[in-house]
């Protein structure tokens, strides 16, 4: 089961500087072949249909936890491109067109099928599918696609970095950065447990550490890079047996802590008249005040 909380991982900076085709980049590491959702979607069907769990613990509580984490992932990622959008257009009457400005976007879709919103698809509007999940049944090969995975979500996060300067995007995607590092080397490691192969000694791909980009290495400083979560109350902790010894990059001990990170509230998004969303009137909001207060049997 999961558990969740009205929170994401990371404050997201507010700043009026909306950037539709900043958006449309940052697509990509929501529902591209490397993105966020389909190393979700990887990690949520190897756990469904992990075999021999009890002999194999360790390695099965690393792909739980890690998968519980990925949710936080998706989540954050939308909330970049959300923050992106935002400003993109203001509220005109329907023969003004509102819509004017972003009809050159390159990605359209935000606009005229999702409120200015994420969307699950590709920078280029290709829809997520999945096709992208892989879960071959064997531990070691399913373990080394997913660090090919993340070496290769790792890969779109810096190029995605490098192509705009948004602040909420780079926050976002700096973060995001040191966390999928963090997956980079525990599935390294657990390669390495299961296999006797070093495979740490590879990381970083490609061979630029966190530390060159303002937005992770604040995180790295704080030591963020050296902390696994379980992301359970009392479950999944044999991921220490994995998640042990020092970081190979800096050398730094690495930390298994039982539950979740702290989050913050998730931001608020301001009503988007002239893309109809929400839709409701401040006179149809008096209403439904009052039929919740009747429902609730509160009295003024």
């Amino acid at each position: 089961m999961f558990k969740r909380m009205d929170e994401i991982m990371i404050e997201i900076p507010d700043v009026e500087k909306p950037d539709p085709n900043a958006a449309a980049a940052v697509q990509e590491l929501l529902g591209g072949k490397f993105g966020e959702m389909s190393t979700l979607n990887n990690y949520l069907y190897q756990s469904f249909n992990f075999r021999s769990k009890e002999k194999l613990k360790p390695f099965y509580d690393l792909v739980m936890s890690i998968t519980a984490e990925e949710l936080g992932h998706v989540e954050l990622v939308s909330h970049a491109v959300n923050k992106c959008l935002r400003g993109s257009t203001q509220y005109k009457k329907p023969d003004s067109t509102p819509l004017d400005a972003v009809k050159d976007a390159r990605l359209s879709y935000h606009f005229l099928a999702g409120a200015q919103g994420a969307m699950p698809f590709d920078s280029m509007g290709n829809p997520w599918t999945g096709a992208n999940v892989f879960n071959s049944g064997n531990l070691v090969e399913d373990l080394l696609h997913n660090f090919f995975l993340e070496c290769g979500a790792r890969t779109h996060k810096m190029k995605v970095y490098e192509m705009t300067d948004h602040p909420a995007a780079r926050a976002v995607v700096g973060f995001l950065l040191v966390r999928g590092g963090v997956h980079v080397v525990a599935y390294a490691k657990a390669l390495e447990i299961a296999t006797g192969v070093n495979v740490t000694k590879l990381v970083p791909i490609p061979s630029l550490d966190n530390k060159s980009f303002n937005e992770a290495r604040k995180y790295e400083e704080k030591g963020v890079h050296t902390k696994l979560y379980t992301w359970s109350d009392k479950d999944f902790s044999s991921i220490d047996q994995i998640w042990k010894g020092t970081h190979p990059e800096d050398g730094l001990p690495l930390e298994v802590i039982q539950g979740v990170p702290k989050g913050v509230p998730i931001p608020e998004a301001p009503e988007s008249k002239e893309e109809f969303a929400p839709g409701i009137s401040a006179e149809e909001f008096k209403e439904i005040a009052k039929r919740l207060k009747m429902a609730g049997n509160i009295k003024d």
